[in-house]
């Protein structure tokens, strides 16, 4: 069975960017017996703590598209993240305004396979976990990876954003 072509854009993105896992293995795409829309469900459905999963949310800021990976414990607090970066108006982007920017649906945006580079910032506190799981291109799959990994193959920005 070939795997969906958003799955497949996300297993190049990360071999071509050399990601690994916790283990130091290649991050390899992992598709679930069932769409995972919430950190909660994701979380449920690999045994891990909510706060391991990187809720991958895109922002309209200003008109261009910003993606904050955020602990799936906790929310973006936009008002922070707009003054951090001096934004007049962040606000979450509409289905279109997503699926424009990362070729992807809400609930399985990846942090990388875009059809071009995004602002990224990574939420600090997934740095408390050994190992986060992010989206795999649609609700369904997701990857393992460390946070320094995370950062380094979104050329993120690591800050506060709850």
């Amino acid at each position: 069975m070939q795997p969906h072509p958003n799955v497949q854009a996300i297993q190049d993105a990360l071999d071509a960017a050399g990601a690994r896992d916790q283990s130091g293995r290649p991050c390899q795409v992992k598709v679930l017996t069932e769409p995972v829309h919430t950190a909660a469900a994701a979380a449920a459905a690999l045994g891990i703590e909510v706060g391991q999963i990187a809720n991958s949310l895109i922002f309209n800021a200003d008109g261009e598209p910003l993606l904050v990976l955020t602990s799936g414990a906790h929310r973006v607090d936009t008002a922070k993240v707009a003054a951090l970066l001096g934004i007049a108006k962040l606000k979450r982007a509409e289905p279109d305004f997503v699926r424009v920017n990362t070729g992807q649906v809400i609930g399985g945006v990846s942090p990388l396979g875009h059809p071009k580079p995004l602002r990224t910032l990574v939420d600090v506190d997934l740095g408390q976990y050994g190992e986060v799981w992010a989206a795999g291109g649609i609700p369904q799959a997701v990857f393992p990876i460390t946070y320094a990994e995370l950062v380094r193959i979104t050329s993120g920005t690591a800050a506060e954003v709850a």
